[in-house]
């Protein structure tokens, strides 16, 4: 009898159906034991890398992460870690992009959020930064750190206001809180209220002793204050509790500073090198072989000498060169690198130097943003045999007051200072005033330094003087606005590019009687040509060096309220030894 094929009945095809089902468990059970597997590599890397940036090696710490990463793509922790060794080494892109990938795989871990909005705020993304520091704030409402975090974003953008009324109120709900009260000081301080802030200083202090960033603060307050003694102090006990790296390095720039305007230079100058560290905010990596120069002779060798910091920097700190001129000698060489807009200028005054310009850029490497400074045309030909920052030859030649020469050093075109001086003529009798009020760069933080020109009324009413604008930039509206309101005429060189043709406001501010300016480029200027140039602050400054005056010119007087900014009663002074000096010039 023939047999039929077997079909499969139901049951049959059920049993395989289970069987299946059975093998996919079991797959997915192995998944489920390989990923637990993975995960426990990728927590063990995690610790490694938390403990490597514990000792400070924070490129170590995030090869480990990346490493975890690599284990396990959804640990979140990891990523974490990642993003914080990135935003540290200043891959802030990618520190943005590692933490949005932690806080999609956890967004139940509020710290993110804090992380995400400071990463935020470094690359100036306020409006998305303020918004994650509100995020954390509705997630920990207990926790200071995005009260602290947002007021102080909230500060960055010139709302202080806004950001007093913020940290008020998280005091009010954790008074505590010594990292509240700091904040409040710190907003304070900023806003020119160094005198305010120093009560709420004091109170973080009573809370927390130990908390070196609070005596930096308060620091930083005694100084604006012109109370330098107590500033000292509060500097070497915040470094003397400081453990981070950079904390410690900020704090030592900050007491060089203060032991500069003390009139200890020797000290000073010698911490004012911490500035070189690799690790200050503001470091410059330059592209230059040549071994530093630390005080070795100099006679018949080749020095190449670097402008640093600002373009008013670049002036003051040339008062130098012309000491490191002499040394090198006749055989030597001395090389000067500065900003582009000074090379006429600073060769001219130099003619045995080499002056060129420097070009800066930034590169983008596994330690993070660099900033770099090419000197090509110093270096063409072989490197120096030493090469310095302008600021670093101080500490070798300024050791006292007595040692600053108070002459020019800067010379411009006689011929367009000549023909400055018959379009001054031009104008009526002298004495010719130059005036500059203020910096280009006001941001919410810089301004309070700087008068407004509404506050120069006093000044510009001044009779039997002939008012020069020196302001470089757009300054129109300004200038309008304040001879409408004072009935007076500062006169004007349209065709003059203040800004750019450094060559040409040299000659311009050789040419008048007398500057009467803030603490900028232009006052430097002026100074530095050998002009009288009377520097208003808004208390004062650390290129006074304890004194007067600024000693790194021919002849120079400083003016600062007895209050930060109290410019209304400072103008009226200023004033008063305007018309002296007029009278003096008719005489």
């Amino acid at each position: 009898m023939t047999q039929l094929a077997v079909q499969p009945s139901l049951d049959l095809r059920a049993g395989h159906g289970a069987h299946a089902q059975a093998l996919a468990k079991l797959e997915a059970l192995e998944e489920e034991v390989d990923a637990a597997l993975a995960r426990r590599k990728s927590n063990g890397l995690v610790r490694r890398a938390v403990k490597t940036w514990r000792r400070g090696d924070i490129v170590r710490a995030g090869q480990l992460a990346l490493e975890a990463t690599d284990q396990d793509a959804t640990n979140a922790q990891a990523y974490h870690v990642l993003a914080m060794a990135l935003e540290r080494m200043g891959h802030l892109h990618k520190a943005l992009v590692t933490y949005e990938r932690a806080f999609a795989l956890d967004p139940n871990d509020p710290d993110l959020l804090l992380n995400l909005g400071l990463t935020a705020w470094n690359m100036k993304l306020h409006d998305g930064a303020a918004k994650m520091f509100r995020l954390f704030i509705d997630a920990c409402p207990d926790s200071p750190l995005g009260y602290n975090n947002l007021g102080s974003i909230q500060c960055d953008l010139g709302e202080s206001a806004t950001a007093v009324d913020t940290l008020r109120s998280a005091i009010y709900r954790m008074p505590e809180e010594p990292m509240l009260w700091n904040s409040l000081a710190t907003v304070l301080a900023e806003e020119g209220r160094a005198d305010e802030s120093l009560v709420f200083y004091k109170e973080a202090i009573r809370l927390d002793p130990t908390f070196a960033r609070l005596w930096h603060n308060i620091g930083f307050a005694y100084a604006h204050l012109g109370r330098l003694d107590e500033a000292l102090e509060a500097y070497d006990n915040a470094l003397s509790l400081a453990t981070d790296p950079t904390e410690i390095i900020e704090g030592k720039h900050s007491r060089s500073i203060c032991l500069i305007n003390l009139g200890q230079l020797k000290e000073g100058f010698d911490e004012y090198e911490i500035r070189n560290s690799p690790r200050f905010r503001a470091y410059i990596h330059h592209m230059v072989k040549a071994p530093y120069w630390n005080g070795e002779p100099l006679n018949g060798k080749r020095l190449l000498v670097v402008g640093e910091q600002g373009l008013g920097d670049e002036f003051m700190f040339a008062n130098i060169l012309p000491d490191l001129a002499q040394a090198v000698g006749p055989s030597g060489k001395l090389q000067i690198a500065v900003e582009h807009r000074l090379v006429p200028l600073f060769q001219r005054s130099f003619p045995l130097a080499e002056v060129g310009a420097y070009d800066d850029r930034k590169l983008l490497d596994a330690d993070g943003n660099k900033e770099l400074r090419f000197i090509p045309w110093a270096v063409g030909n072989g490197e120096p045999d030493y090469f310095t920052l302008m600021g670093s030859a101080l500490r070798h030649y300024r050791k006292r007051i007595e040692d600053f020469p108070h002459q020019a050093f800067l010379f411009p075109d006689p011929e367009r200072v000549a023909k400055s001086r018959e379009r001054l003529a031009t104008l009526g009798p002298g004495p010719y005033i130059g005036i500059c009020w203020r910096s280009m760069m006001l941001g919410a933080k810089r301004a309070k330094y700087y008068s407004a020109l509404d506050f120069w009324g006093p000044v510009l009413k001044t009779r039997g003087v002939t008012f020069i604008n020196l302001q470089y930039g757009d300054c129109r509206d300004e200038l309008d606005r304040a001879c409408d309101q004072n009935g007076v005429t500062v006169h004007r060189f349209e065709d003059l590019d203040l800004r750019d043709d450094i060559d040409g406001a040299a000659a311009l501010s050789a040419a008048v009687d007398l500057m009467i300016a803030a603490p900028t480029a232009a006052s430097a200027i002026s100074a530095s040509v050998g002009t009288e140039t009377w520097f208003l602050t808004a208390a004062r400054a650390w290129p006074q060096l304890g004194t007067d005056e600024y000693p790194w010119y021919r002849k120079t007087r400083a003016f600062h309220p007895e209050e930060f900014a109290d410019w209304q009663t400072l103008m009226s002074q200023v004033a008063t030894e305007l018309s002296q000096f007029a009278r003096r010039h008719s005489d």
